[in-house]
């Protein structure tokens, strides 16, 4: 199975921490060249070191705010200027947590911006580069909500429901050129997000952290939450030759809590 990246580029966002972190450091430990992209130049300067590099990778990051879209197509269109992207991995923070009802329209504004926005201006950078070579992987990191909308979380079950079909939509015009498109779906993964998800639906319900994590476990075949590098392990396959013909599909890393096919 060819799992070979050496000589690819990568451009993976919101890498300072959590799941792009992680998806970063399985796309190096396959060969990839790494951009990281964040807003924390500090973060991403410590995890370059974290990167693996026994293959001769050059790391490197782009510090960029998503909600500044224009400075963000600027610094993508700067960067492949100087080398093209194989791989991007479309990868941001979800919208705050809450009932749909109690969403206030802006919120819808600004996360179809930080997700859809964003995820389209980085790919019309990218995908010349990809075009040229015949060979690109957009995966996207998003939400088991994209099958099932999970409660409280309203604005968030909205926007990657789009996100979702977006893809599917890229995936179709680009799959002639080498191009796949696919979105990776995290169940409950042990990151920041999820600490105050548990801590949010905790004071909705007048309980405990730990009372909500034990009910959230039940609802897992797994019996527990996953570890980023678990989803980060998803993303890097992906992204491998091995996944060519793998396109326009959504993968559910979840322990086997969504119930639908």
């Amino acid at each position: 199975m060819d799992i070979n990246l050496k000589g690819k580029n990568a451009l993976v966002c919101g890498s300072s921490k959590g799941i792009g972190k992680a998806s970063a450091l399985e796309l190096a430990l396959l060969g990839a060249n790494v951009t990281l992209v964040s807003r924390s130049a500090e973060k991403m300067a410590a995890i370059i070191g974290q990167l693996d590099d026994s293959k001769d990778q050059q790391h490197d990051f782009l510090v960029a705010d998503f909600t500044d879209s224009a400075d963000l197509s600027k610094k993508v269109r700067g960067l492949v200027a100087l080398k093209p992207i194989h791989i991007l991995v479309n990868n941001t923070g979800g919208p705050p947590a809450g009932p749909i009802l109690n969403a206030d329209p802006k919120e819808f504004v600004q996360a179809f911006h930080n997700h859809i926005i964003c995820s389209h201006i980085l790919t019309k950078q990218v995908v010349e580069g990809m075009k040229a070579a015949a060979y690109g992987r957009i995966i996207n990191v998003i939400s088991t909500s994209v099958k099932e909308p999970i409660a409280g979380l309203g604005v968030s079950n909205t926007t990657r429901g789009a996100m979702g079909n977006w893809a599917k939509t890229m995936a179709g015009e680009l799959g002639g050129f080498g191009i796949t498109v696919n979105n990776v779906l995290p169940g409950y993964t042990a990151t920041e997000r999820l600490t105050e998800i548990i801590h949010n639906r905790a004071k909705a319900s007048d309980t405990t952290p730990d009372a909500v994590q034990q009910k959230m476990r039940s609802t897992v075949p797994a019996g527990r939450f996953a570890d980023a590098h678990e989803v980060g392990g998803v993303v890097a396959f992906l992204a491998t030759p091995a996944a060519g013909y793998v396109n326009g599909i959504n993968v559910p890393v979840d322990g086997g809590r969504t119930r639908s096919l």
